[in-house]
């Protein structure tokens, strides 16, 4: 499982051989904070658009910036872990930053996931793939799982 994390600059390399051999990337990203059948369900959908499935992991810091100072639940080395069992995840690795475009930048799938939930809105993913002609994909987002919802009924639970 381990032989599946990579960080960014060896991820790179692995996209541009596997470009070489003529596999289609696919490329999506997200915290991954308690993995649940919501992630499951959308990472398989996501496989199903290219050869390798390539996901981005908000490091620690970043889920921080993004869902405050009590997230994440599971650390980055641990979430990465589980991700990278997953049959569907051919690689995964940490990213820093707000946002996965400077190492879409990097790689250049040919195809960003996301989920439904974000169709019809702009995502900054969108000013960059079409830099080197790759395009968004949607998926369909099982509906009331989230990894927020787990943490919420734990809470409540817990009172």
């Amino acid at each position: 499982m381990r032989k599946k994390i990579y960080n960014i600059e060896r991820l790179c390399e692995k996209i541009s051989e596997l470009k070489k051999e003529g596999k289609k990337i696919a490329a999506t990203s997200g915290c991954f904070d308690i993995l649940h059948v919501g992630h499951v369900a959308y990472l398989e959908e996501a496989k199903k658009f290219a050869d390798v499935l390539v996901v981005l992991l908000n490091s620690d810091e970043s889920v921080r910036n993004l869902k405050g100072m009590e997230r994440p639940i599971v650390c980055e080395t641990e979430r990465a872990f589980v991700l990278s069992a997953l049959e569907s995840v051919d690689y995964v690795s940490v990213f820093s930053e707000k946002t996965p475009c400077s190492a879409y930048t990097e790689f250049k799938p040919d195809i960003v996931v996301k989920g439904g939930d974000y169709r019809g809105k702009h995502i900054p993913e969108m000013d960059v793939v079409g830099d080197w002609g790759g395009r968004v994909e949607y998926v369909k987002v099982v509906e009331g799982c989230s990894s927020t919802n787990i943490i919420e009924k734990i809470k409540k639970l817990k009172k």
